[in-house]
């Protein structure tokens, strides 16, 4: 199941306490997913919903709280919206829910944010209106880069309200208009943890948390890996031009090179590929790392003091581009 279907057949089986906590629900479904429409002269209210169980919910609270009967009815899928889509429906007395819900002022014009009772109301009201706006129109992507918790928003000042609820609850959320369509953004994980926990959705949490993890793992093993393999790279490139030095410092030095320092510098070229630990335990007798690299550093510098005496090129110079190319 996906995530986003996963997070709404949890919260629309949620079990709200307050009847307050229930009416900030409804409006922000209502809302989001709404709109109201005059026909015959009479306002209806109408939402379109995507998921059948979020559909039943929005109808049982409207009838248990405000007393209305809504209809619901099942829209099959077309090319543009695959899937089937279900509007809730108030036709008689749709004017009478739509003042008791906030969607329209007392003035009897529409409500282009949230209703201020929403706004004003309390830490669980805030909550509530989330998961209605969630249910509404909200959407949940796998953890990683662009994780998302995402609702679109019918306008600039739904959207604006709903960053501000998200505010109160301590969770930073964006307010962005992307090809003209409205959406409220949350792109931390633990702000996203952080919601989902308080709107209910604790079972897809769990889901979302454990493929966060092993996503974190995955991306930490590929910068080990990668990490391991860039200082290979550098290895080998520098096991190369010190190979290159060497067999320079010696033309250079020719049988003036002491022997134990040729010794070293002889065990470096027959074994180009080596690390300097590796060359140490090669010689015989056995040397430290630090010591095969100071015969060879000695070496080097005795060539290129010889180099600048005879007035030629030192083993610097037997160092090509190619040799340093990752």
């Amino acid at each position: 199941m996906a995530l986003t279907e996963s997070v709404k057949e949890e919260l629309s089986r949620q079990h709200v306490k307050t009847t307050s906590e229930r009416k900030a629900e409804v409006s922000a479904m209502l809302r989001f997913a709404g709109g109201l429409h005059i026909i015959s002269g009479r306002i209806v209210i109408e939402a379109e919903l995507d998921h059948a169980a979020t559909a039943r919910r929005l109808k049982t609270t409207v009838t248990e709280v405000y007393g209305h009967n809504p209809e619901v009815i099942v829209v099959s899928g077309n090319g543009l919206k695959r899937g089937s889509r279900y509007v809730v429906r108030v036709v008689r007395e749709g004017e009478a829910l739509a003042r008791q819900t906030g969607l329209l002022d007392a003035r009897g014009r529409p409500v282009r944010g949230l209703p201020s009772v929403v706004v004003n109301g309390s830490m669980a009201d805030a909550v509530s209106a989330w998961r209605g706006a969630f249910l509404a129109h909200g959407s949940l992507t796998e953890p990683g880069r662009s994780s998302s918790l995402e609702v679109t928003c019918p306008g600039p000042e739904a959207a604006l309200a709903l960053v501000g609820s998200a505010r109160r609850l301590g969770i930073p959320a964006k307010a962005r208009e992307v090809r003209n369509v409205d959406r409220v953004v949350i792109r931390d994980g633990d702000s996203i943890a952080k919601l989902l926990t308080l709107m209910g959705a604790h079972q897809t949490l769990l889901v979302w948390e454990e493929r966060r993890m092993r996503k974190e793992v995955r991306a930490t093993a590929n910068r080990l890996a990668n990490f391991d393999d860039a200082n290979l790279r550098r290895s080998a490139q520098a096991a190369v031009a010190a190979g290159a030095r060497v067999h320079r410092a010696l033309e250079i030095l020719g049988a003036e090179a002491p022997h134990h320092l040729k010794y070293a510098g002889e065990l470096r070229l027959a074994h180009k590929q080596a690390s300097l630990d590796e060359l140490g335990r090669l010689a015989d007798p056995p040397m430290t790392k630090d010591a095969i690299a100071g015969r060879i550093r000695r070496l080097l510098a005795m060539a290129d003091k010889r180099a600048g005496e005879l007035n030629i090129p030192g083993t610097e110079s037997s160092v090509t581009p190619d040799m340093l190319e990752g």
